[in-house]
C-alpha cells in the first residue's frame, strides 16, 4: 500500500490523519473567524424604524430584531463566534409574544420609556441605560404601553449554546404571561450584596443566574462616578454581578460598563473570548488589531478573541459590553494581556463599510 492509498482509505472510512492538520487545529493563539467590525447607529436606527412600520410582531417572527452579522462568519447572524448581538425595536402599544429558550439573554436599553419585560412573572420596567436579564429557560415577553417606540441592544449566548447542541425553544401558550404582582419585584434583592465589581469579576463562579433581573442606570452611573473619583486612569470599568455570589450576572455572559476620560486613551488589551461594545454616550474611537473604528452613541462594535483593543475618547464616553469570559474562567482557559505601547494604526474603518456587511 502506498501513502496515497492510505489517505484514500482513511477518507473512505471518514477518518482524518492528525499529522496533516495539526497546525490547523493547535494554533499558537486564537484565530477567530469573526473580524473586528462596527455597526453605525445612524444606519441601524432608520432601518429599525422602517421595520416597525412594515413588520408586525406576532407568533412566528416573535421579535422585531436586526441581528449583527459579522462579515467574517459567512452569513451567519452572529456578531462573533460565541455571541449574538442585535438591535431590537418595539413599537407603541405592542407586545412581543412570551416564550423561553435555553440560550441566556440580556437587554441594554438605548432609548424609550413605558416598556417592561416580564421574566417568569416579574414585570421589569425598562429605561435608557438599564440592564435587564432574561436567563436561559426563563419565560419572557416585552410590552410597550407608551406612545413611542423603544430600542435596545440584545445580547445572547446563542452561538455558544448552538455549538453545544443544546438549543431548546418553547412558545408560551398565550400571547403574554401573567404578571405575578407589582412590577420590579426582583429589585428587593439588591440589598443582599454588591451588584458591581470594580474592573471585572475575579474568581467567583456560579452556574445559577443572578436573581436580580434589573440593574438601573442611575446606580451604574453613580458607581462609575464613585470609582472614577478614586483613580487617575483613562478608563473606569465595572462588571455587573450576582448579588448573592459575586459572580457574573449569567453563567455564560459577563456584562460591563466602561467610562473613558475625554482626551485619554487606554493601553491595548487582548483577551481570550469575544466581546461586543455598545456606545451609550459620547464619541471617540477604538483601535482593534491596528484598525481604527470611529464611534458615537448608538454604535455597536465587535472585538473578537485575542485581538488587541484600545479605546480613545473625544468626549466623556460610556461603553456597555458583553463577553463570554465567565465560560473561559469556568474552564480555566481565560487569558488577558496588556500591551506596553499603543497600536500602530494601519487603516480606518469607513462608515460606508458598516452599512452593508
Amino acid at each position: 500500500m502506498t501513502l496515497d492509498d492510505l489517505y484514500a482509505r482513511l477518507a473512505a472510512a471518514n477518518l482524518r490523519p492528525l499529522w496533516t492538520i495539526t497546525e490547523q487545529l493547535l494554533t499558537p493563539s486564537p484565530r477567530p473567524k469573526a473580524v473586528p467590525w462596527l455597526w453605525p447607529g445612524a444606519a441601524m436606527r432608520p432601518l429599525a424604524e422602517e421595520a416597525i412600520r412594515l413588520v408586525p410582531v406576532e407568533r412566528g417572527g416573535e421579535r422585531r430584531v436586526l441581528s449583527l452579522a459579522n462579515p467574517g462568519l459567512g452569513g451567519k447572524p452572529y456578531v462573533a463566534g460565541t455571541l449574538w448581538g442585535a438591535l431590537q425595536a418595539l413599537g407603541p402599544h405592542e407586545s412581543a409574544p412570551a416564550h423561553r429558550h435555553s440560550p441566556g439573554a440580556i437587554r441594554f436599553v438605548l432609548e424609550g420609556e413605558g416598556v417592561w419585560t416580564t421574566v417568569n412573572g416579574d414585570a421589569c420596567d425598562m429605561g435608557p441605560g438599564d440592564l435587564v436579564l432574561t436567563p436561559g429557560w426563563a419565560w419572557h415577553d416585552h410590552t410597550n404601553a407608551g406612545d413611542a417606540p423603544m430600542f435596545w441592544f440584545d445580547g445572547l449566548d446563542l452561538p455558544m449554546i448552538e455549538a453545544l447542541d443544546a438549543v431548546f425553544f418553547e412558545p408560551y401558550p398565550e400571547l403574554r404571561q401573567p404578571v405575578g404582582g407589582p412590577h420590579n419585584a426582583s429589585e428587593s434583592l439588591r440589598n443582599r450584596g454588591p451588584t458591581f465589581a470594580e474592573g471585572q469579576v475575579g474568581d467567583a463562579l456560579d452556574p445559577a443566574p443572578s436573581p436580580l433581573l434589573v440593574y438601573r442606570w442611575a446606580d451604574t452611573d453613580a458607581e462609575l462616578t464613585r470609582l472614577a473619583a478614586g483613580n487617575d486612569d483613562a478608563v473606569t470599568s465595572l462588571e455587573f454581578t450576582n448579588p448573592e455570589s459575586g459572580a457574573s450576572v449569567l453563567p455564560t455572559l459577563g456584562c460591563g460598563m466602561h467610562r473613558i476620560v475625554p482626551g485619554r486613551a487606554t493601553l491595548p488589551v487582548r483577551r481570550s473570548g469575544n466581546s461586543v461594545y455598545v456606545v451609550y454616550r459620547g464619541e471617540g474611537h477604538s483601535v482593534m488589531g491596528g484598525r481604527r473604528f470611529d464611534w458615537r452613541a448608538g454604535d455597536m462594535f465587535a472585538a473578537p478573541s485575542w485581538v488587541p483593543v484600545e479605546h480613545h475618547a473625544r468626549t466623556q464616553a460610556d461603553l456597555f459590553s458583553i463577553g463570554d469570559a465567565p465560560v473561559h474562567r469556568a474552564l480555566g482557559i481565560y487569558r488577558e494581556q496588556t500591551l506596553a505601547e499603543p497600536q500602530a494604526v494601519t487603516s480606518t474603518f469607513a462608515i460606508e463599510e458598516g452599512t452593508a456587511p
